[in-house]
């Protein structure tokens, strides 16, 4: 049995992110999406937020080979973990094969786990978390960005995070 784990921030979970994990479970039998957590990134959701989000939009589409977990230690220890033979990246330009290679090599060498690159979809390819945030946070519509689960859980942590102040008159 071939296992693939699928890791990211996933800060939230868009598009660009279900294209590469629904691609991902059509080639492996059992694929674990991991919310890596990074302690040197502030993230706008939290581990467990991050983790229920994805579960929804695949609850949405029925993948019963996905299993969606965390972690706070190295990807290669997960996939010892778990008996994955191969870490699955998206790519979606040249800057992320350069970001995504020096980690493929290192994880190959800590624990001889392979990394397969799949290129994101030409429609998708523009869409990241950083970029889905920015546009919410400026009342941009993110509709198609990220699964329709998403929407209203990013809407609604904006509105929560953002202060109200009243308009003098």
């Amino acid at each position: 049995m071939t296992i693939a784990v699928c890791p990211g921030s996933y800060d939230p979970v868009t598009s660009g992110h279900m294209d590469v994990i629904e691609r991902c479970a059509c080639f492996f039998e059992t694929v674990h999406v991991v919310v890596a957590v990074n302690a040197a990134k502030t993230p706008m959701f939290s581990e467990q937020e991050r983790v229920a989000m994805i579960r929804r939009a695949l609850d949405e589409d029925g993948y019963p080979n996905i299993t969606v977990a965390s972690t706070d230690g190295l990807i290669t220890d997960y996939c010892r973990k778990v008996g994955a033979s191969v870490i699955v990246k998206g790519l979606r330009q040249n800057g992320d094969y350069e970001a995504e290679l020096g980690m493929a090599l290192v994880n190959r060498k800590l624990s001889g786990v392979e990394t397969l690159f799949l290129p994101a979809d030409p429609v998708r390819e523009h869409i990241s978390s950083t970029i889905v945030k920015d546009v919410a946070r400026h009342g941009g519509d993110i509709t198609g960005m990220v699964p329709n689960s998403v929407v209203d859980t990013l809407m609604g942590t904006l509105h929560r995070d953002t202060p109200h102040t009243e308009k003098s008159q």
